[in-house]
């Protein structure tokens, strides 16, 4: 089966160890033989700039992660093909595999839109605006103020409208995620579980995935460990209790996959790297239709991305 993931940090990765190799690297929870194993059609990459990176060279670690985008996964593999908009996606050949970059926290871009325009002329399509922490953007689900969108945010927001890119929504203050739902045409989460089922500030509330509904949009079921389950032992029985409240609420066709491969190291038995992908579809197809799994694992996040 066909799948759509919305999330993984290899970029991150290869940035602070350039002697990864992605073909087959170990290293990497997502490698191109993974990715050709596994059966993934659609793979969003993040720049995600680490906390100890200085505020002064953020926007040039985000030009690097781009440079090893294109250098070392894009240019090696022609089979990779990076996705901008609907027609390249309909160019896509049956042996393809889409490739999406996404912007995980603005912090690179400071207060600067130029910046964050040139990310987007460089590839980038989707745009989370936190990590778990403020920026000039907005307060992260971390931050103890829990501010919502800035000025500069809200004009931030307007930029994205205007390119019709993806705002994501994960990371975001509870604040700012309201904010977001007034003003953002195209918003999304691309990597966040149900607090109802652990209460983890990074998982949306009920009412906030409800206003995601209504936006027509997605929710990319995580597999980190801490957002799945607060105690005890995690299996991919939990990945699919959070799938099962999504569904409760009636959003069959707005639950998608976030993996979070190799922003983790909290992995689950059987779902330890993206060629494990088969594990997760069978288990789903027990209690699942084949076209509710084939929603799940690419249909619903292709209906909003491509």
């Amino acid at each position: 089966m066909k799948i759509f993931d919305a999330h993984c940090d290899v970029l991150m990765k290869m940035f602070l160890d350039p002697s990864i190799d992605f073909y087959n690297s170990n290293k990497l929870q997502v490698n191109m033989r993974r990715v050709t194993l596994s059966g993934l059609k659609w793979q969003m990459f993040a720049i995600y700039i680490p906390e100890a990176i200085h505020p002064e060279l953020k926007f040039n670690a985000a030009l690097q992660m781009i440079d090893i985008f294109y250098e070392k996964v894009l240019k090696p593999f022609p089979n990779l093909k990076l996705i901008q908009c609907k027609e390249d996606a309909e160019k896509l050949k049956e042996k393809e595999i889409g490739i999406i970059l996404s912007l995980e926290g603005c912090d690179a871009i400071y207060n600067d839109l130029v910046k964050l325009k040139t990310l987007l002329r460089l590839g980038v399509t989707s745009v989370g605006l936190t990590w778990n922490y403020g920026n000039s953007v907005a307060d992260g689900v971390l931050e103890d103020r829990g501010g919502g969108l800035s000025i500069f945010g809200k004009r931030v927001v307007e930029v994205l409208n205007d390119r019709k890119a993806k705002c994501d929504v994960s990371h975001l203050s509870e604040s700012g995620f309201w904010d977001v739902m007034e003003l953002a045409e195209y918003p999304f989460a691309s990597h966040s579980n149900c607090y109802s089922l652990c209460a983890h500030p990074r998982n949306l509330k009920d009412e906030q995935i409800l206003a995601l509904f209504k936006k027509n949009s997605v929710i990319g079921i995580t597999f980190v460990k801490e957002f799945l389950r607060e105690n005890g032992d995690i299996t991919v029985s939990h990945i699919i209790k959070h799938i099962e409240h999504i569904c409760s609420l009636g959003g069959e066709d707005h639950i998608g996959f976030g993996s979070d491969f190799d922003g983790t190291d909290g992995l689950i038995s059987g779902l330890e790297n993206a060629g494990k992908y088969d594990f997760l579809i069978e288990e789903l197809l027990k209690f699942y239709s084949n076209e509710q799994v084939e929603k799940f694992s690419f249909r619903n996040f292709t209906r909003i991305f491509l």
